[in-house]
């Protein structure tokens, strides 16, 4: 049996996860399990699937986890911090490790899942937009494979030649496709969307996903990511990335090859596909996921994303075409604005703009290191805060 450790696993990826891991009970194992602060959770998933490490990035929850494990019986270890992640991501019986952590939390272990020769399954966004050098670099070193996990850029995963060389551009691949749901409000006039909630934002019509995802989907942040990883994963400039709305989602991206082939994936939107896709690969095996009905669906539609009501697309590939720190400070400045609005101290529309005051602002560096990337994502923050302070004392 293959040993997997599950990096986030209280999260939705996570329970996807351990969801097709136990329709494999003689093919896979969970070696160990990760999460920021739900003890609750991780002890279950801790009580069902019996890792050998369990870690916690909240100490206290840990404490609270590990009282819960002696009394159920369980030699499960727990560790914590910082450096209970880094050990959960690269400890040794697990070849396979899902990098599923949110946000810049996750930059860290992933980059030591690679450096520790892992098959990386990557979840996590933020390691390839805040450091997507080194980790590509990282994964080249050590022989590590990395197979990404995001609906869109598995579907390129598989549409390309294979072997993959993550990095690397593919001969004969003219154009990478990503495809967008439009989220909630592809068609909501522009006028209403300064008045828009947070719960109208996380209503995703057709993902089940965690708030903050879900947000990014309603302003298109999310394939603005997407475009920068695509970049970086698979060796082509933002000139050769697309973005189509496709309200389906059962599309869920395209390459393009130079002799006017052009190849798509399709399947139900349920994120237990690409996971099993990663987790099996070469091979093929169960997910869990109904087939799909093409006569049910009975049509594929496709259409320009809106720059201009949603433009925060615009702001992602400008800091694709920037390089350097900038993705890292679009990340976070993204981040901090979003938390904003679902906190109530900033409208929708108003997401973007606190963006485009921090690119504007932002002084681009090349990323060599970790701790550069980290600097950048710190200042951006820093620079995100101070732009709402300044539409606060603005509107006062």
């Amino acid at each position: 049996m293959g040993g997997v450790a599950i990096l986030g696993s209280t999260g939705s990826i996570g329970q996807s996860t351990l969801d097709v891991i136990r329709r494999h009970p003689d093919r896979f194992h969970v070696e160990a399990l990760a999460a920021d602060r739900n003890d609750g959770r991780l002890l279950e998933q801790c009580l069902e699937f019996r890792p050998a490490i369990a870690a916690m990035a909240s100490p206290e929850a840990a404490n609270r986890l590990e009282g819960a494990l002696r009394r159920h019986g369980l030699a499960t270890r727990v560790v914590s911090g910082r450096d209970g992640l880094l050990e959960a991501a690269a400890c040794a019986g697990a070849g396979q490790v899902m990098a599923a952590i949110v946000g810049a939390a996750g930059l860290e272990p992933t980059l030591a899942a690679a450096r520790s020769g892992k098959r990386v399954l990557l979840a996590n966004k933020e390691s390839l937009v805040c450091a997507g050098r080194l980790l590509v670099d990282a994964v080249a070193a050590s022989g590590a494979e990395l197979v990404p996990i995001d609906s869109e850029h598995n579907a390129v995963f598989q549409c390309m030649p294979q072997p993959v060389h993550i990095g690397t551009r593919s001969p004969g691949v003219r154009r990478i496709v990503l495809t967008a749901s439009g989220g909630p409000f592809r068609r909501t006039p522009a006028e209403a969307l300064e008045r828009v909630t947070a719960e109208q934002a996380v209503a995703h019509p057709n993902w089940r996903m965690g708030r903050k995802i879900s947000v990014d989907s309603a302003t298109l942040m999310n394939k603005g990511l997407e475009l920068i990883e695509a970049c970086l994963l698979f060796g082509v400039g933002p000139e050769r990335v697309d973005v189509v709305v496709h309200p389906q989602s059962v599309v869920h991206s395209m390459v393009e090859y130079a002799d006017g082939s052009v190849l798509a994936q399709l399947g139900n939107p349920d994120m237990r596909t690409p996971i099993a896709h990663a987790l099996g690969w070469p091979e093929r095996i169960e997910s869990g996921v109904e087939s799909l009905d093409l006569i049910a669906v009975g049509q594929l539609a496709f259409e320009a994303p809106d720059m201009e009501r949603f433009p925060c697309l615009r702001l992602a590939r400008e800091a694709a075409e920037a390089g350097g720190t900038a993705p890292a400070a679009l990340n976070a400045a993204n981040e901090v604005a979003v938390e904003a609005f679902l906190g109530g101290r900033l409208n929708f529309t108003g997401i973007a703009k606190v963006i485009d005051s921090v690119l504007q602002r932002h002084d681009v560096r090349p990323v060599t290191s970790l701790e550069e990337a980290f600097a950048a994502d710190r200042r951006a923050r820093e620079a995100a805060r101070r732009a709402l302070d300044e539409r606060e004392a603005v509107s006062s």
